[in-house]
């Protein structure tokens, strides 16, 4: 987790770690935690995450310029959104392993409401994401006003990325 987003959860986690038995701090100890910035947070966590992906670091790739322009939102950029926005992820169930080929669910969560869709795909494909987030649209009991997803290659591609430029454009006329 980022520390952008994990500093947003701290004033949560830290009473429930405390009440639970898992953390016990002083005051001073207790008051730092709650004053740590982001950049601090990722400063400390690296070696802990480059330790968690076996010492592999990732690398800027051939999507990096497509990354840099997609906004990604944290938990307190929503500003109360009306229905119809969605954050949208994939789970990979391949086990321990992301070798081969094997079924991907695109998980679609509503932020107002979290109504939640999840739609199987058979590969990380652009086309099949557009096809899953078109079928969605017609699950979802409201206009999909738009989509946030992570930067993800499955996402970032010539043909999800044109996708959303075009139904922002669309979705932007209906409001």
């Amino acid at each position: 987790m980022c520390g952008k987003r994990l500093k947003v959860m701290i004033p949560t986690l830290l009473p429930a770690l405390e009440q639970h038995g898992r953390l016990q701090l002083g005051q001073a100890d207790r008051d730092c935690v709650l004053s740590i910035s982001p950049a601090t947070i990722d400063r400390l966590v690296v070696d802990v995450k480059i330790a968690a992906s076996r010492g592999r670091r990732r690398r800027a790739g051939f999507y990096s310029a497509i990354r840099r322009e997609v906004l990604i939102r944290t938990f307190n950029d929503w500003n109360s959104p009306v229905p119809g926005f969605c954050e949208v992820d994939m789970v990979a169930h391949g086990g321990t392993s992301v070798a081969g080929s094997f079924i991907q669910t695109l998980t679609m969560v509503d932020v107002a409401t979290g109504w939640t869709e999840c739609l199987p795909l058979l590969t990380r494909e652009g086309s099949l994401v557009v096809e899953a987030i078109n079928r969605a649209q017609s699950l979802f009991p409201w206009l999909l006003r738009g989509v946030d997803f992570d930067n993800d290659s499955a996402f970032m591609n010539d043909v999800v990325v044109p996708w959303c430029r075009e139904a922002r454009s669309h979705s932007l006329a209906r409001l």
